[in-house]
C-alpha cells in the first residue's frame, strides 16, 4: 500500500546529509506542474526539512486544503493520519530567522507559534510582508508555474472555525478519508520530486 510505504520511508529518513545550497523541486498537480527553487541561506532549517520531505515522497497525494486567492495556498498534511501524528509528535522544527519577505510566489512553512513548523507549506498569493514580523521565514520561491496556484479549486473558502472549508484537526485525525468525502473538489499533488537546477 502506497501510504504504508511512504510512512516507513519517513520513519527511516536520515537528516544527516548536507543539502545543496540551491536546489529545485518539481510538483506535479491536478492542475499542472510548478517548480520551487530553494535557497538554504534564506532559511537553512526549513530548506533541509523541505528537502527531506520531498525526497521521502511525503507530499505525494497531499491536498491543497486552504486556497485563499488573495492570501495563501496551503498544503502538507498527509492523507495518512499516522504519518501526520508522527511528524507533529517527533519532528517540530526550530524557527529560522526571517531574511526574505513573504512576497507573492515565496514559499514558507506554516507555523502554529514559535518552533512548531513540521510539514505544512504555503505559497504567498500576494504581498504578505506583514507575516515577516510574525516569524514566517520563506525558504524558496516559485520559479515556474505560479499560474497553477491561481487555478486551484478555491470555492470551499477558509477552513473551520473561521469558514466552511476543511478543518485542519479533522484532516489530521481522518486524513484523505475526510477530504475525499467532504471536500472532493480539492486539487492535490500527484507527485513531488527533486530536480537538478
Amino acid at each position: 500500500m502506497r501510504i504504508a510505504i511512504v510512512s516507513l520511508s519517513l520513519l527511516l529518513c536520515s537528516c544527516t546529509t548536507k543539502r545543496p545550497d540551491i536546489f529545485q523541486a518539481d510538483f506535479e498537480t491536478t492542475k499542472g506542474h510548478f517548480v520551487i527553487e530553494v535557497h538554504r541561506d534564506w532559511a537553512p532549517l526549513g530548506a533541509d526539512r523541505f528537502h527531506e520531505l520531498v525526497s521521502s515522497g511525503f507530499y505525494d497525494g497531499t491536498r491543497f486544503f486552504r486556497t485563499l486567492p488573495k492570501f495563501v495556498v496551503q498544503w502538507g498534511l498527509s492523507g495518512d493520519p499516522a504519518v501526520t501524528k508522527f511528524w507533529e509528535k517527533n519532528k517540530n522544527l526550530s524557527d529560522d530567522p526571517v531574511v526574505r519577505s513573504n512576497l507573492r510566489g515565496f514559499v514558507t512553512f506554516a507555523t502554529g507559534g514559535p518552533n512548531t513548523r513540521t510539514t505544512q507549506l504555503f505559497v504567498n498569493m500576494a504581498d504578505n510582508s506583514r507575516l515577516d514580523s510574525r516569524g514566517f521565514s520563506p525558504f524558496g520561491k516559485i520559479v515556474t508555474g505560479m499560474e497553477i496556484f491561481d487555478r486551484l479549486y478555491a470555492n470551499y473558502g477558509e477552513g473551520a472555525p473561521n469558514g466552511p472549508g476543511p478543518d485542519q484537526d479533522k484532516i489530521e485525525d481522518q486524513g484523505e478519508t475526510y477530504l475525499a468525502r467532504d471536500f472532493p473538489m480539492l486539487d492535490k499533488v500527484i507527485k513531488a520530486r527533486m530536480v537538478s537546477k
